[in-house]
């Protein structure tokens, strides 16, 4: 029993570890992950990093290819616009549904997660060409809050991994020019006047304008989509 919960403990460290580590750019899209390389540099077993691996290709961010191994994810633009569209129509779907039955306590959990990402700087002190990952995480918390109170865990679960897929683009795209002149900040500030409003289709409207707007970026970002697998972005 021990050994077993030991495992399971070093596999979520392990998933944890290495979805921060590819959403960071440090492989780039495309690049393969050896399963030995990656157990020793992060002190567990090679069958807890497969296993890690394995669950990573559940979530889109690692594709598994047979008698190759596993890679990190490629990026292709007709793949940012239909994940975007899906994310949209999801996202939509949860809000106008959390709308409809959130509550007080709802509110105050939205307004706690916006205070904390409105706190948390963006970018990194020591590279402010790359977003931090304390605001990466708040964002996350944010956006997962506005779908909170629909109450429906495979919408969420859908949500969650729509998001960790377009987090990837995001996080390449972010040195260029075109991510440091968007006011990120003033639109999550609409949104969450639009929620607290209980306007749900300005609310609707305002997230898919968000998210439609990190597509321009990507799109303004440099990336080499061309190669599919390879950034000048990063």
């Amino acid at each position: 029993m021990a050994a077993q919960q030991a495992m399971n403990s070093a596999g979520t460290r392990t998933i944890d570890e290495l979805r921060c580590a590819i959403l960071a750019g440090e492989w780039e899209p495309g690049e393969k992950l050896p399963p030995a390389a990656l157990a020793e540099r992060f002190r567990t077993s090679t069958t807890v990093v497969r296993e890690a691996l394995t669950r990573l290709s559940g979530a889109d961010l690692v594709v598994a290819k047979p008698n190759r191994g596993f890679f990190v994810r490629d990026l292709t633009l007709r793949e940012l616009s239909d994940i975007t569209e899906l994310r949209c129509t999801t996202e939509e779907l949860a809000l106008r549904l959390s709308l409809e039955r959130g509550d007080v306590q709802w509110e105050s959990d939205v307004i706690a997660a916006h205070h904390q990402l409105v706190r948390t700087p963006r970018r990194r002190k020591d590279d402010p060409t790359h977003i931090s990952e304390d605001w990466a995480s708040a964002h996350r918390r944010f956006h997962l809050a506005l779908l909170g109170a629909c109450n429906c865990e495979p919408m969420i679960r859908l949500a969650s991994n729509l998001a960790d897929s377009t987090e990837l683009y995001r996080r390449w795209a972010a040195p260029s020019v075109a991510a440091t002149v968007r006011n990120v900040e003033e639109e999550h500030r609409l949104i969450l006047e639009a929620v607290l409003a209980r306007d749900i289709d300005r609310a609707a409207e305002l997230l898919r304008s968000h998210y439609e707007a990190t597509v321009q970026v990507v799109l303004r970002s440099g990336l080499d989509w061309t190669g599919a697998s390879k950034s000048t972005a990063g």
